[in-house]
């Protein structure tokens, strides 16, 4: 147990320091000057190197790396090009507008999804088994800001019943937010359900056809006993890494929902720091991105560990 998560830890520290020198060397990449970019094409060259010494631009390349994350070890990802506030700070704000939809997206995308795949499985080839995968394969074909924009046409248009567009800045509270969570949760929950749905129901149909689940079965117990005692738990370990990668997947989804919807989050942030070419901003939510990839997928390995004790031992597939 301790060496499973041991290397686990290892391997997963080692993921973020790898994306975080591709982070930094793609931002650096970029065309262009930062420090012409701030000033203007009209400034001097005197005020250009002047400012580029402050930023530390003229430093090499990789004394900038370290300094950038030791910083962003320790909260500070330095400073922003266009707000001049801490990079940390600007970031956590927008950041936890973003948890509000993420959490209203996996609580209900993934729940749902898990209920619809077993029932698909379980009715396979029937109508219900029909009904769930055509409607999860138009889920997984419709990009999620077509079903965004069909979803405000529907209850912000046709029946206005929800805000198509928030009017309200990062600083807005919980209670301002709130009404306007639903439309763009509901269109990350739709694409990303689509997914969980088809591998929930794959494996279901796997598990129902091995011989301990015939075995449970001749021994007379109930179809409810089987599925939620020994055909569940086995069919969830597949579909825990499908759902840890629809989960990563919020953070690049909710950029595109949450700009139809003009929700101050960080998808929104990452798009006006792009435009702006504000490139700490940029850095830290990439990495970001990055640690929130490897948590969700060191939770899955956890959470197949715990469902099945035999991964456990050496010869378990996990280890």
């Amino acid at each position: 147990m301790f060496s499973f998560l041991l290397r686990r830890v290892v391997a997963a520290l080692g993921t973020l320091l790898l994306s975080s020198v591709m982070v930094f060397l793609a931002v650096q990449a970029l065309p262009g000057d930062v420090a012409t970019q701030v000033l203007g094409r009209d400034a001097t060259p005197d005020a250009v190197a002047a400012l580029r010494k402050q930023m530390g631009l003229d430093q090499p390349a990789w004394e900038r790396y370290v300094d950038w994350i030791k910083g962003a070890v320790h909260g500070d990802f330095g400073t922003s090009l266009v707000t001049t506030k801490p990079v940390g700070g600007e970031v956590a704000q927008y950041l936890g507008n973003s948890a509000l939809i993420a959490v209203v997206t996996v609580l209900f995308a993934v729940t749902g999804s898990v209920v619809l795949g077993v029932v698909a499985g379980l009715y396979r080839d029937r109508w219900p088994d029909h009904l769930i995968s055509t409607v999860s394969l138009v889920g997984m074909s419709v990009p999620e800001f077509v079903v965004a924009t069909v979803l405000v046409l529907a209850f912000s248009v046709t029946v206005p019943v929800l805000p198509a567009v928030v009017l309200y800045g990062p600083g807005a509270g919980f209670g301002q937010l709130l009404p306007a969570v639903w439309l763009p949760a509901a269109s990350l929950a739709i694409v990303m359900a689509a997914y969980i749905v088809r591998m929930a129901r794959t494996s279901v149909i796997d598990v129902m056809a091995s011989e301990y689940v015939t075995t449970a079965r001749l021994k007379g117990l109930t179809t409810w006993r089987v599925v939620t005692r020994h055909a569940l738990p086995s069919a969830l370990l597949p579909t825990l890494h499908v759902i840890a990668l629809n989960v990563a997947w919020l953070v690049g989804g909710v950029a595109v929902v949450e700009n139809v919807f003009n929700y101050p989050g960080i998808g929104k942030l990452m798009l006006t720091s792009v435009q702006n070419r504000d490139l700490p901003v940029i850095q830290a939510i990439a990495l970001i991105s990055a640690v929130v990839y490897v948590v969700c997928n060191l939770a899955a390995d956890l959470g197949s560990m715990a469902l099945n004790p035999k991964l456990r031992t050496r010869g378990g597939r996990i280890r």
